[in-house]
């Protein structure tokens, strides 16, 4: 009797051990239905939540969403596994935070997102620009790069050669047709700093936010490269899990683009190109 209940209790702990594999396998596969969203300031919580999030809901998935109130604190979220996507930021600041952080991030899939661009409350032309003219940027390199790439192009100011992305600072740049005079500040005080500027770049998240401006207000709006729109980011050993794939899919999908392209509030917007195939 006593060997019995031996083998009995071996055979037991034998089932339980094969289940929890199981379980561990299902997870490990990406099969989960259950994923948690990060994001920073912005408008991409509200595009999720309005149209993204149904859309999941719709495939069986619970989605916990957590807002940062400083995007600096996204990423670490991300490396730590507390959150397993994030939808706020542009392929070279993820890149620049994998190699500050040791994180490896990727990008699935890009985000309607709107580009920088210059505004006043002080000038109603870019003509009004002389030595001395003061303009707001962002503290952050990577915003900071794209600001003064603005300018660049309008030959008010040179970036020096070899300037990188990450690291850039104000010593990036150099003086072109005129002696400008920059002001750092956090992106989010730029645009309710304007009124003590002569121009400001400004972060297109925050104009599609306030209701007393439009992006297609800016005296000038930037081209915005590839590698600074906006992505949805996961960890790279995600990246071809069904829920990553679902959660893809959503974003290029003709129901998101109906809603995006069916708010004013977003015209202006850059695209994904993906939606061409819708």
């Amino acid at each position: 009797m006593k060997k019995f209940m031996v083998v009995l209790l071996i055979g037991v702990m034998a089932v339980l051990s094969a289940c929890g594999n199981g379980n561990n396998a299902a997870e490990s596969s990406g099969d989960k239905k259950e994923i948690t969203v990060g994001f920073g300031v912005g408008t991409y919580e509200e595009q999720f939540r309005q149209s993204i999030l149904p859309i999941l809901e719709e495939k069986g998935y619970t989605v916990d969403i957590k807002t940062f109130s400083q995007n600096m604190q996204v990423n670490p979220a991300m490396k730590e596994g507390s959150i397993d996507a994030s939808i706020f930021q542009s392929t070279a600041y993820m890149e620049a935070i994998n190699e500050e952080i040791d994180a490896d991030m990727t990008g699935i899939a890009y985000v309607p997102g709107a580009p920088q661009g210059l505004y006043s409350v002080n000038h109603t032309t870019l003509d009004d620009v002389k030595d001395g003219t003061t303009v707001a940027v962002p503290n952050d390199p990577v915003n900071q790069e794209r600001a003064l790439r603005i300018l660049e192009e309008l030959g008010w100011i040179k970036i020096k050669e070899g300037a990188g992305v990450a690291d850039f600072n104000i010593n990036s740049m150099e003086a072109d047709k005129f002696n400008i005079d920059i002001k750092i500040l956090d992106p989010a005080q730029i645009l309710v700093s304007l009124q003590d500027v002569d121009y400001g770049v400004v972060n297109g998240n925050y104009i599609a936010n306030s209701p007393d401006h439009k992006i297609t207000d800016a005296l000038k709006i930037e081209n915005t490269p590839m590698q600074h729109r906006i992505i949805v980011s996961v960890n790279k050993k995600d990246e071809n899990t069904q829920w990553a794939k679902d959660l893809k899919a959503a974003y290029e999908s003709k129901e998101f683009e109906e809603y995006i392209t069916g708010l004013e509030k977003y015209d202006g917007f850059i695209l994904p190109e993906a939606w061409d195939n819708n």
